[in-house]
């Protein structure tokens, strides 16, 4: 019997498959209030002069624990030195 069979125990596999979706539906619904929130709040910051980008920026990076950074940041800085875009310190 498939995952998909529902003879038997249709009931029970209908009632399972039904809730499953709802609580699909129902996070994805939450997830689009908070992507609509956090818009907002970009919005927001935007008004009152702060840059997006940059911020956008800085939550991404906080997102990286410490050695990610710094390694993503030596790789940043070595390619700027390599392209003529900054000068060695």
């Amino acid at each position: 019997m498939s995952d998909t069979d529902f003879s038997g125990t249709e009931g029970a596999a209908r009632s399972q498959l039904h809730s499953i979706v709802q609580r699909i539906e129902r996070l994805e619904e939450e997830k689009k209030a908070l992507a609509d929130d956090i818009r907002d709040v970009y919005a927001e910051a935007k008004a009152n002069g702060f840059d997006t980008k940059a911020l956008r920026s800085v939550i991404r990076l906080r997102k990286q624990d410490q050695a990610e950074r710094q390694e993503q940041e030596a790789i940043l800085a070595t390619y700027m030195v390599a392209l003529g875009m900054v000068t060695e310190e």
